[in-house]
């Protein structure tokens, strides 16, 4: 049985992917639905979305407040005060406070940085670090990545004679904050053009506003792209708009970065940057810069990204490496409890959430082992330790189910909460956490429909295997980089026949290795598949290849390097019997 439900995704009007073929030379039929479904419906549309330039990047002054913030930053570096650069913990956070202090400093500001300790601080602007601007004499501070709902704050720093720009990029009040510049695309009466920018990405456009009125050359700003294109990976922001342009930019620079830290972290994580892929970020520099703030002080991260000592980056990344370590050990504890405790829950009644708690998890790595669950047993998932005598966690949920709205038909039992659709924060008494279990439980419950049970996977094109050839991986390639609103197209072939000797491979045969080629072509070429974590479908395979049933699978097409050979794979998503009950 398949492991997904198969969606083909709907496209309303069949004449524009039969037109866009026509503009692009007779594109494969694939290629061209993959295209219209990313909004991309026009030759004049897919020069952009395959050729993305600087020069179509917009205009930081569309931003509201970005007059006033330019201005303001502009006299600082004129009058050489004192400015304090006030960042958040993640990835997004650090490589913004990176961003913002090194562009200081080369413009001769004596420019410190604070970031606040999770355990200790909390998220956001808090006093503790406005008073600590204070007693550094600071005039200004500029808050990246956190700040848009800091209104006692922002008022707390006017009162202490401190100025406040606050660069932020989630989701605004009607209210803005009292501080001098609120730099936000979604605050409320922002006419900027494109709203999903990272909080780093909004960080560069105060940069590229600054040179406009220092009257410097906007080049200038380039160099600081690799640090984008990083915090856009890491904070899961649409590649589509102004990120692709960021990050096509922003890999180049990468590649060829002067940060030392940054090249020192990329040969710990045994990454070449001259082939570098989103994948190489989120797997490899994002987890290690995370680590910093998830177990200790998130400011070394930012150290390394400013270092210029050699002994000094190779022991910064060091310490990164032993926090990423034990981080990845204290995960793997983690997630064996909680994926216990919810084999109980689930055991005991059928749920709609599940809502874990103990009071030793490290709070640091609860989100990451909650998106853990929700992906073992397709249900919202909240995962709660316990800080001076309260709950207090990280939520996760499945495609189709509000979680924001969820724990907000608990309020009444929570101390505070926050997120968005899926994912979110929350804090409640310990006494309240075997009610809110039963709440959260029934408006999930609410929100959920019986087909949600079994995960979906969503199809872009039905795809016969004969097409792809060396056009259709050159078009598909240039699809990249994929991420959120931009994933890898997933096609859907049929009638496929399995040849060879299909096997498992990996830790206890946990992955799937075998090659297909199509029965319903002329094409004959045996095609290597890859199914990642699919090994218990290996007796599906070989029912196939023995009865002569065909497959059908829904899949990616990937690049695979071996033995410094490279060739294509097809990577299976899901795989069944041709004609099987879903």
């Amino acid at each position: 049985m398949a492991k997904y439900r198969w969606i083909e995704r709907s496209i309303d009007d069949l004449n524009t992917v039969a037109q866009l073929r026509k503009e692009l030379n007779d594109l494969p039929d694939a290629l061209a639905r993959a295209l219209v479904l990313r909004g991309i419906d026009s030759f004049d549309a897919a020069k952009h979305y395959f050729r993305p330039s600087l020069s179509d990047l917009h205009d930081p002054f569309l931003m509201l407040d970005m007059d006033v913030a330019a201005d303001r930053v502009v006299h600082a570096i004129q009058q050489k005060e004192r400015v304090l650069v006030y960042g958040d913990y993640d990835v997004d956070g650090t490589t913004s406070t990176a961003l913002m202090t090194s562009f200081l400093r080369e413009q001769g500001v004596d420019a410190a940085y604070f970031i606040p300790n999770r355990f200790e601080h909390g998220y956001g602007l808090n006093n503790a670090g406005i008073d600590y601007a204070a007693e550094q004499g600071t005039t200004l501070i500029i808050a990246i990545d956190c700040g848009i709902t800091a209104h006692a704050e922002a008022k707390y720093a006017r009162a202490r004679g401190i100025d406040l720009i606050i660069c932020d990029h989630h989701t605004a009040g009607e209210e803005a904050p009292d501080a001098l510049a609120v730099l936000d695309p979604k605050r409320p009466g922002c006419d900027y053009p494109f709203k999903e920018l990272s909080g780093c990405g909004v960080a560069f456009k105060l940069v590229q506003a600054v040179l406009n009125r220092l009257g410097k050359a906007p080049e200038q700003a380039l160099p600081y792209l690799d640090l984008v294109a990083i915090s856009t990976v890491s904070d899961i922001v649409p590649l589509n708009g102004e990120n692709r342009i960021l990050m096509r930019e922003g890999f180049e620079r990468l590649r060829e970065t002067s940060r030392l830290g940054l090249r020192k972290l990329a040969q710990q994580a045994r990454m070449d940057l001259n082939d570098l892929s989103v994948t190489n970020i989120v797997f490899g520099i994002g987890p290690r810069i995370n680590a910093a703030g998830r177990l200790d002080e998130a400011s070394r991260a930012v150290d390394l990204m400013l270092a210029t000592d050699e002994v000094e980056a190779n022991e910064l990344v060091r310490w990164l490496e032993d926090a990423n370590e034990r981080r990845r050990a204290l995960d793997r504890e983690i997630q064996e409890e909680a994926i216990r405790k919810a084999t109980l829950q689930m055991s005991g009644r059928h749920r709609h959430a599940l809502v874990l708690h103990d009071p030793e998890w490290h709070q640091g790595v609860i989100g990451i082992v909650a998106s853990r669950v929700v992906e073992r047993f397709n249900r919202p998932a909240v995962m709660l330790c316990t800080v001076n005598g309260f709950a207090k966690g990280s939520a996760r949920s499945i495609n189709g189910v509000n979680i924001y709205d969820a724990i907000q038909s608990c309020a009444d039992l929570l101390e505070r909460f926050g997120g968005h659709d899926h994912a979110a924060g929350l804090t409640l008494p310990e006494a309240n956490v075997e009610a809110f279990r039963t709440r959260l439980d029934a408006a999930v419950g609410d929100m959920m429909t019986p087909d949600m049970v079994q995960p979906s996977i969503e199809v872009d094109a039905p795809l016969d295997l004969a097409e792809v050839d060396n056009r259709f991986w050159n078009v598909l390639r240039q699809f990249a980089p994929f991420g959120p609103e931009n994933m890898k197209p997933i096609f859907h072939a049929r009638g496929l026949e399995v040849v060879g000797r299909p096997k498992t491979v990996g830790g206890g045969g946990s992955h799937l290795k075998l090659q297909v080629r199509s029965g319903t072509s002329l094409d004959t070429l045996p095609r290597p598949v890859i199914a990642f974590g699919m090994g218990e479908q290996l007796p599906v395979v070989l029912e196939s290849q023995r009865q002569g049933q065909p497959l059908e699978m829904v899949f990616c097409i990937e690049e695979n390097t071996w033995k410094g050979r490279t060739t294509l794979q097809l990577r299976a998503k899901d795989l069944r019997l041709e004609g099987s009950a879903q």
